[in-house]
């Protein structure tokens, strides 16, 4: 994940946002959909890719909100 990126995840029976891997974001969430509506505003607000993780931990989604790269082919 690049620097300032947005992760919405499942741990201790809560769902959480952190930047990062590194720096957990305000808040517990009971409910997955919740956590994901704050870190989806939270990364549109900077900028940055929102990574949404399943209970396993496995990536469900991602979305870059600002710094799409530009002439990629393919």
């Amino acid at each position: 994940m690049p620097a300032g990126d947005i992760e919405t995840y499942h741990a201790d029976r809560k769902w959480r946002n952190r930047v990062e891997a590194i720096e957990d974001l305000q808040g517990e969430y009971d409910r997955k959909d919740e956590a994901v509506r704050i870190g989806r505003d939270e990364a549109r607000e900077t900028k940055v890719e929102h990574i949404i993780r399943n209970l396993d931990g496995t990536i469900r989604e991602r979305n870059t909100y600002g710094h799409d790269p530009r002439n990629i082919p393919g």
